[in-house]
C-alpha cells in the first residue's frame, strides 16, 4: 500500500516528542567534550545576539513606556536567540534541562547530565562575554547620542536589583517557557514549524519580563562594560550582585522550571513505565 502523503509532514504528537526528547536527551549527553563546548560558546553568542537586538528596540521606551507594544516588539527580537539555537544548532544550558527526560528513564547517567550542564553552562557564558567584547569595540552603544548604552545600563540595574525569591520565580517561569518552545520544536517538521513554535513562548517570557541565566550572562556584563566606558555609576550594579542577587538565582529557577515543570511532568505522562518495544 502507497505511504500516506501526509506522513512525513504532520507535526509529531506527544508521545512521539517525548520518545524524540529522549533520544536528543541521550545524543547531547553523548557528545564529546570539544564539540559540545563550541556548540555551547555558539549558543551564548547566539542568545546574546537576541539580547542586543531587544536592547536596541526598546531603547526610547522610557521608564513609563516600558509597557505593552515595546514589551511584544522586544520580545520577537529575542527571539532571534532561540531560533539561531534551534535551527543552526547550538547547546544552550536552558533548553538542556530537557535532558532530565532522558536521564529520568536511565539512559542518561548523573555524571553524564551533569557533565553536559557544566560545559554548556560555562560554554555559553563564555560566548555571551565574548560577545560583550566585541559590541564594546563596535560602541554601538553610543548610538542615539548614548541612548542605546543607557538602556543596557537601566537593564542591567534592574536585573541586579531582584530579590532572590523574586529572581528564582522568574527564572522557573522564564525555562518553563523556554523549554515549552523547545519541546514544540520536537513536533516540528520543518524549518518554519520550528521558528513559529519558537515565536510565542518566547515573546511571552520576554514581555512579561521573567529571567533566563545565559541572556543575563550578556546583559548585564554589557551594562556593567558600558557604565564604565561612558563613565556613568549605577546604583547596585555590581559584579557581586550580578553573580549573588542574579545569575544563581536565577540559574537555580530555570533548572527548577525547565527539569521539573516541563521535562519531568512530560516525562511522568508519556514515558514513565513505557515498554521501549
Amino acid at each position: 500500500m502507497a505511504d500516506d502523503p501526509h506522513e512525513h509532514f504532520d507535526a509529531l504528537l506527544p508521545p512521539a516528542m517525548a520518545a524524540k526528547a529522549e533520544r536528543i536527551g541521550v545524543a547531547k549527553a553523548g557528545l564529546p567534550t570539544l564539540p559540545l563546548a563550541l556548540l555551547a560558546v555558539l549558543a551564548g553568542a547566539f542568545i546574546a545576539l537576541g539580547a542586543i537586538f531587544f536592547t536596541t528596540v526598546t531603547t526610547g521606551a522610557g521608564i513609563g513606556g516600558w509597557l505593552g507594544l515595546p514589551r511584544l516588539v522586544g520580545g520577537l527580537a529575542f527571539c532571534l536567540g532561540l531560533i539561531l539555537v534551534v535551527v543552526a544548532g547550538a547547546e544552550l544550558f536552558t533548553g538542556n534541562n530537557l535532558i532530565v527526560m532522558a536521564w529520568a528513564r536511565g539512559k542518561v547517567s548523573t555524571g553524564a547530565l551533569l557533565r553536559n550542564w557544566a560545559i554548556v553552562y560555562v560554554g555559553n557564558f563564555v560566548g555571551a562575554l565574548a560577545t560583550v567584547g566585541i559590541m564594546l569595540l563596535t560602541k554601538q552603544h553610543t548610538q542615539a547620542m548614548g541612548a542605546v548604552g543607557e538602556r543596557a545600563i537601566a537593564i542591567a540595574t534592574h536585573k541586579c536589583n531582584l530579590g532572590f525569591v523574586q529572581a528564582v520565580a522568574l527564572g522557573m517561569l522564564c525555562n518553563a517557557l523556554v523549554c515549552l518552545a523547545v519541546w514544540l520544536c520536537f513536533s516540528a517538521r520543518t524549518t518554519t514549524d520550528k521558528v513559529l513554535a519558537i515565536l510565542f513562548p518566547i515573546t511571552a517570557f520576554v514581555a512579561c519580563g521573567f529571567e533566563h541565566s545565559v541572556a543575563n550572562m550578556y546583559f548585564v556584563p554589557a551594562g556593567l562594560f558600558i557604565a564604565d566606558a561612558m563613565g556613568q555609576a549605577s546604583e547596585g550594579l555590581t559584579w557581586g550582585r550580578f553573580l549573588m542577587n542574579n545569575l544563581l538565582p536565577v540559574t537555580i529557577g530555570n533548572i527548577l522550571g525547565g527539569s521539573v515543570l516541563v521535562g519531568a511532568v512530560y516525562w511522568l505522562i508519556y514515558l514513565r513505565g513505557r515498554d521501549d518495544a
